[in-house]
């Protein structure tokens, strides 16, 4: 996170908007606490893939469009388990 010039406090901050934004997408009814921490280990997730393709999100944005993807990833996934 800090290499994405976003702090600890934003990072919560970011996390929970990208994993509230991904619950609305992805219409599923989560809590604050989840939204916050799918938001945060989406953006981890989705930054490694990234990177193994070659590619880079940096700043505010960057970890928003991360977290918002990987928290949609990380619903999928738990959606397919669940079956």
């Amino acid at each position: 996170m800090e290499s994405a010039g976003v702090g600890w406090i934003a990072a919560i901050i970011i996390g929970g908007l990208a994993g509230w934004l991904a619950e609305q997408f992805m219409k599923s009814n989560m809590g604050l606490l989840m939204n916050i921490i799918l938001g945060i280990v989406g953006a981890v997730i989705a930054n490694a893939i990234l990177g193994l393709i070659g590619g880079s999100l940096g700043g505010w944005i960057g970890y928003l469009i991360a977290g918002f993807i990987g928290a949609c990833i990380l619903i999928a996934v738990a959606r397919a388990v669940r079956r």
